[in-house]
């Protein structure tokens, strides 16, 4: 089997060209545009990638977008002090905290500190609860994208086996609940499954699979169920390349579709990052 390429450019497009006529009208109307402020920590190579893409894409739409650096030296206090300055600042609609940041550093500490209002990753609690719970305006951007990708498959999920590795609050969990809210049979793997070496005893029962682990080359291709839905949220840098955690080539030969990466699921991110950054702002407007 050779799989096809599930390529989040036309699906990015389709978001991005109907935010682009609600910005126009706002501007026309309010005098007013979405403004992202994103706070980067260190200067880690993959992040640097998804920066400019937010970069490009807030300038193609009319979102006004600033980068705020910090030190990689930096002090957990300072850049909590740094973010109560954003979220201070009336003229911003949403923060965004780039990922990775150094190790010293408490990430989920500093994602508390944006403001409900402003989170235009949903990563709060408040937030992320409203997505278990159903009735949600915004969900992570990256889990939020990967659904839109296996949902273009047309492929029905219900009963289906799906299989996320990898349990952050930004991707796999939030993944596995939105999956169940299709009514997937969702199994969640993680560092224990590995540890017990049973990791791809699960992978291959697989029928839809979201790694999300940022470990590549992970996930063997041989491991891949005949006719799979593989989506790699995977961008580490090694050697100068942004790799996935699954093995591209490999999987391709067993999978119906696969993500490549990069290329795959980053534009659409974007593009769902933006959307939510909209969705912030009608919110704060009351519109």
């Amino acid at each position: 089997m050779s799989a096809k390429l599930l390529d989040g450019k036309p699906i990015a497009a389709g978001i991005n060209e109907q935010l682009k006529q609600e910005i126009e009208a706002l501007k026309l109307k309010y005098y007013s545009a979405p403004h992202l402020a994103a706070l980067q920590v260190g200067a880690d190579e993959s992040s640097a990638v998804y920066v400019k893409s937010q970069i490009n894409a807030a300038a193609k739409l009319g979102i006004e977008y600033k980068l705020h650096t910090l030190d990689a030296k930096s002090s957990q206090k300072n850049i909590e002090d740094y973010l109560d300055k954003l979220n201070n600042d009336k003229s911003v609609t949403g923060i965004i905290l780039q990922l990775p940041i150094p190790k010293n550093i408490n990430a989920k500490e500093l994602q508390l500190k944006i403001a409900v209002d402003k989170d235009v990753e949903a990563v709060n609690p408040e937030d992320l609860g409203r997505v278990f719970a159903g009735g949600y305006k915004i969900a992570p951007c990256t889990a939020a994208a990967t659904m839109e990708l296996i949902q273009s498959t047309g492929i029905d999920l219900v009963g289906k086996e799906a299989v996320v590795v990898g349990r952050s609050a930004i991707v796999g969990k939030p993944v596995a609940i939105l999956l169940l809210e299709k009514n997937a049979t969702v199994t969640i793997c993680h560092t224990g499954t590995q540890k017990r070496g049973v990791l791809a005893e699960h992978v291959k029962t697989a029928e839809i699979l979201v790694v999300a682990a940022g470990s590549p080359g992970l996930i063997k291709g041989e491991w891949i169920k005949d006719g799979a839905v593989v989506i790699d949220v995977g961008t580490t840098m090694v050697n100068g390349k942004i790799t996935g955690d699954v093995e591209f080539d490999e999987a391709a030969k067993r999978a119906a579709y696969v993500t490549p990466v990069p290329g795959g699921l980053g534009p659409l991110t974007t593009a769902v990052l933006m959307r939510n950054t909209m969705e912030l702002f009608k919110g704060q407007k009351q519109l």
